[in-house]
């Protein structure tokens, strides 16, 4: 579509210039006869874009319009080719909108899935302390709530009954040891002082709940007889839930504890449960880069029962926002190639090319570290036709460099190119099981990455510039999921792909293709737009960064 769109302006711009240049051919013949020189336009020297046909001042400055005559240079030096003049006319029919930068509070939605677990700080396994047997269950159902103290179970122990009327029967230091041995056997304080009040004849003791909450193991029936440590019951208080989800590197400069998250759940579509960020593990996860992330969630008691359940899959919103920053509307920023890249407004039709160095990522917005200031006027629309149109100036006003022909520069051997073989065998399979959203696929076909890559960079490094960055990303270690997959594939496959195309090129490597996808970033939040793969043997493109969802997106890049 851009493509489309710079030939048209170039067309337009064409037909102009033709126009102009009709004009200047009767003029200079006009001129040649009268014996005097000709003025072909006026210009702004302030402001060289500013032109006119006519004598009058600039629209920016007010100052007069120089005129230039045939056979001189003008201004158009000092504007350079980062300059693009449109007329009111162009503006219009492009469509062309522009948005002042601004200092505002980024804010940015980020979505995460996990499950809702209990409290592990209100999670009790209760064990038999000594040996014995159960001789009543008041409790003995899965799911029963309970409070702190109620009984759960008689429990006859010969040791314990013993113990008890020992209790009973002394004074003093030797009770006092005593009660002690009653705690050890796991008497609760209330208990033990209850005993002197205590039937002489009663032959069992009560096994009490420690904790108030939800009974979710019950390992005991009545009549059964069980031994020291043996686990009796387990439960874990579903007051208070926590879900935890996992979040990754590129999320971490927008995690705060404290931070607001709403969860979601299919068990309960119609309702959602808002709690806050309360804990970040510090340890991460080498192999999914990424680290937990608990959220405490309030879960109320309703007709008997808590809405929450245990280990319920959710999603959550986390309610991101950093401080008031230099901002742009990201439809303002431009990443086709190495450099992100904006346009402003300077006045008069002019729009000149701003580089930018950038920081977080909003929902609407972009941060700006560097290459604009407040009140700037970015072009958020019409951008992506004005960029066109400065490749061209730069492409008409930039000599060609001379430059030594690929083949010369590496000519490589045998070794070398086998290395270069295994390597692109490599990228080609890894690039096929995403293609099919084969997880277990793309880390077996990954596991031989690191070497193979390595050594193609020993054998190159001689010949072939710039092979760094290629020999950082050959680090694969499994993944857990297919989005840190592609991500780090992503990398790899762009470092790959520009190190070997000069290479195919001068006719140094065995057969392959190499595609490129022009909406990556809709897959793989926070790259560019364009990447690119390799593909051997023939096949039919199979898009690895999205997989099934739009397998066929791409183009082939020919040598």
């Amino acid at each position: 579509m851009k493509t489309f769109l710079t030939i048209l302006i170039t067309a337009l711009l064409a037909a102009t210039g033709t126009w102009f240049a009709l004009k200047k051919t009767g003029a200079a013949a006009s001129s040649a006869a009268t014996g005097e020189r000709k003025v072909l336009y006026y210009q702004s020297a302030m402001h060289p874009w500013i032109k006119s046909d006519k004598p009058g001042r600039c629209t920016i400055c007010g100052m007069e319009l120089t005129p230039v005559y045939e056979g001189d240079k003008g201004f158009d030096d000092a504007g350079g080719e980062n300059i693009v003049a449109l007329t009111q006319n162009q503006i219009q029919v492009l469509h062309v909108r522009t948005v002042e930068a601004k200092t505002r509070p980024l804010v940015r939605t980020l979505s995460v899935s996990g499950t809702i677990d209990d409290n592990q700080m209100r999670h009790r396994v209760l064990s038999a302390y000594v040996d014995g047997r159960i001789d009543k269950l008041y409790v003995n159902y899965i799911g029963a709530e309970v409070t702190e103290g109620q009984p759960l179970a008689d429990f006859y122990s010969p040791t314990l009954l013993q113990a008890e009327r020992e209790y009973r029967q002394l004074g003093g230091e030797l009770k006092q040891n005593t009660g002690l041995r009653l705690r050890q056997m796991g008497l609760t304080p209330a208990q033990i002082e209850a005993l002197d009040q205590k039937p002489a004849d009663a032959l069992t003791s009560q096994i009490l709940a420690p904790i108030s909450g939800t009974v979710v193991a019950q390992s005991i029936y009545e009549g059964q007889y069980v031994a020291t440590g043996q686990q009796l019951f387990e439960i874990a208080d579903f007051s208070t839930m926590w879900f935890m989800f996992r979040a990754y590197e590129q999320d971490m400069p927008w995690i705060r504890i404290g931070q607001s998250v709403t969860v979601t759940t299919p068990a309960l579509p119609d309702k959602s449960f808002v709690g806050k960020i309360a804990f970040i593990d510090p340890n991460f996860d080498e192999a999914t880069r990424s680290t937990k992330v608990r959220v405490e969630l309030p879960n109320p008691l309703v007709n008997g029962r808590r809405e929450l359940l245990h280990r319920l899959y959710a999603d959550g919103m986390v309610e991101l926002e950093a401080p008031a920053v230099l901002t742009v509307p990201r439809s303002a920023v431009i990443e086709a190639g190495p450099q992100a890249v904006v346009y402003i407004d300077q006045g008069g039709g002019a729009y000149g090319q701003a580089v930018l160095k950038t920081g977080r990522r909003g929902d609407t917005h972009i941060e700006v570290l560097s290459g604009l200031k407040e009140g700037d006027a970015v072009v958020t629309n019409g951008n992506l036709l004005i960029d066109g149109q400065a490749e061209m100036n730069r492409a008409f006003m930039t000599p060609p460099e001379e430059t030594k022909p690929v083949s010369a520069q590496t000519a490589l051997d045998e070794e070398q190119k086998q290395s270069i073989a295994e390597f692109i065998k490599v990228a080609d399979a890894m690039a096929a099981a995403l293609a099919k959203d084969d997880l277990a696929g793309f880390n077996k076909a990954s596991e031989p990455a690191m070497n193979v890559t390595g050594e193609m960079v020993k054998l190159l490094s001689p010949a072939v510039e710039n092979l760094d960055d290629l020999d950082k990303s050959r680090h694969f270690h499994g993944f857990d999921d297919l989005k840190s997959a592609r991500t780090a594939f992503h990398k790899f496959s762009v470092t790959a792909t520009a190190a070997l195309e000069p290479l195919r090129k001068a006719g140094q490597t065995p057969e392959f293709q190499i595609y490129e996808c022009a909406m990556v970033d809709d897959a793989i939040p926070g790259v560019s737009k364009k990447a690119r793969w390799i593909q051997t043997g023939g096949r039919a493109m199979a898009n690895p960064f999205f997989g099934a969802e739009m397998l066929e997106c791409g183009k082939e890049i020919k040598p």
